[in-house]
């Protein structure tokens, strides 16, 4: 075999620890998660009371060192996919902002400087859930994420921030934001902000979907940071932090896309018409092999993407590609969900419309998911 056909293969067998972990998020999700994303989404029940029992999972806690409290497993871009994929098969909006405090870690660990490593990371290992987040996308319709619009000028010992960001998840009650933005001379860099400062505020805001990540617009005037505020001290690869985020944007729509393919299957099994089964008529069941055939193939490029970031390969073009791919497919998933269902897809008493509204984010998010 050449050396080019062998870097076109990767791994799919499963360690035993991510089997284990599999089976933990997946109770979990369908447990805790499932059950009350429907009453968050419809306002009869506050997510505030649910992001507290994430912490049982452990998440934050298992790639920080154990000389800052943590577990010190090595980090792995891939066991982080699965369990987003995991969790998002409960809901994607509770799973988004249960994962984001993740981005926030891996993105200190990544590219932060040693005193930034002690001093935040500890605050994820007390066993309590830790609110933080990261904010990129920015409200203009020319957007672009490797070009933000926020800036931070150099002012004394610190900086001025200056910006506005949008759909940052638990962006109200955050105590920790981590905040893209560019210098004066346009280089891309990260802020740490703390609490809520002057000039800084917080609005919610009303979204078609993912209600339960609590997503925010932030804004920025004048924002004074200290100069320990910078993340890694400067030298900020914006690119490689776009890279990871998508690839964990992508997992979430292969597990929300997987509970709509269990949620169809036996729906149309069971829904007669005309005397048999719909899955007997060839448009319901060629409509849902299109499904299988779509999600399986977003599974494999968000897999292949997150085995060669691991791997210390370069992953760029597989996670922009799979991005892509995933956020055309996602949607259609979620139109054909619903049109599966009929008249019941229109209606809350199925998950499956909430399934439809929260895919439609994933062409737009970008820089909450950090595997």
């Amino acid at each position: 075999m050449t050396d080019d056909a062998q870097d076109l293969l990767f791994d799919l067998t499963l360690t035993d620890e991510q089997r284990m972990n599999r089976e933990s998020m997946q109770r979990f999700a369908a447990a805790e998660i499932r059950t009350l994303a429907q009453p968050v989404d419809g306002g009869l029940s506050s997510a505030q009371d649910f992001y507290p029992k994430t912490a049982e999972l452990g998440l934050t806690l298992l790639p920080i060192s154990e000389a800052l409290g943590g577990a010190g497993v090595d980090r792995s871009p891939t066991s982080n996919a699965l369990i987003f994929e995991d969790l998002a098969h409960g809901d994607m909006a509770l799973a988004l902002g249960s994962i984001v405090p993740l981005a926030f870690v891996n993105t200190v660990l990544d590219q932060g400087s040693d005193a930034q490593r002690e001093k935040y990371l500890p605050l994820f290992c007390t066993g309590e859930f830790k609110a933080a987040t990261t904010a990129l996308l920015e409200p203009r319709a020319t957007f672009e994420p490797a070009e933000p619009n926020t800036t931070a000028t150099a002012n004394g010992d610190g900086y001025s921030l200056s910006g506005t960001k949008s759909m940052v998840p638990l962006g109200i009650d955050a105590d920790l934001v981590l905040v893209i933005a560019k210098l004066d001379n346009g280089d891309p860099a990260a802020f740490i902000v703390e609490g809520t400062p002057e000039g800084m505020s917080r609005t919610p805001e009303d979204n078609m979907g993912l209600l339960g990540a609590q997503l925010t617009t932030l804004q920025f005037k004048d924002v004074q940071l200290p100069a320990s505020a910078l993340l890694g001290g400067g030298n900020f690869d914006l690119e490689r932090f776009i890279d990871l985020s998508r690839l964990g944007i992508c997992a979430l729509a292969v597990g929300t896309c997987q509970a709509v393919l269990d949620y169809v299957i036996p729906y149309c099994n069971e829904r007669v018409a005309f005397g048999e089964p719909i899955t007997n008529r060839q448009s319901v069941a060629f409509m849902i092999a299109d499904i299988a055939i779509e999600l399986e193939a977003m599974r494999l490029m968000t897999w292949r993407a997150a085995s060669r970031a691991e791997q210390g390969l370069d992953f760029h073009e597989n996670a922009y590609l799979a991005k892509v791919f995933c956020s055309k497919h996602s949607m259609k998933i979620g139109t054909d969900g619903v049109q599966l269902l009929g008249g019941h897809g229109f209606c809350r008493e199925h998950p499956v419309e909430l399934w439809y509204r929260n895919l439609r984010a994933i062409a737009t998010l970008e820089g909450v998911a950090s595997v």
